[in-house]
């Protein structure tokens, strides 16, 4: 399986998040690190971040379960 490199503008399209809170997240520990794929570029790991959106999902849902 090819790793497919995400850039800044498709990971705010995919999470949904902004530039500052994706970095903020970063930060605190609690978004996949990007990579340095240049002196001057960053990009993510797609399946990190899908990692990441997957593991929300789950947890939104098993919130919703108990909260029945």
């Amino acid at each position: 399986m090819k790793t497919r490199l995400l850039r800044l503008k498709e990971v705010c399209t995919d999470t949904g998040l902004s530039r500052t809170h994706i970095y903020r997240l970063m930060a605190e520990g609690e978004f996949p690190k990007q990579i340095g794929i240049s002196k001057r570029a960053v990009a993510w790991d797609e399946r990190a971040v899908q990692a990441w959106i997957n593991e929300r999902l789950s947890s939104s849902v098993k919130a919703k379960e108990v909260a029945k």
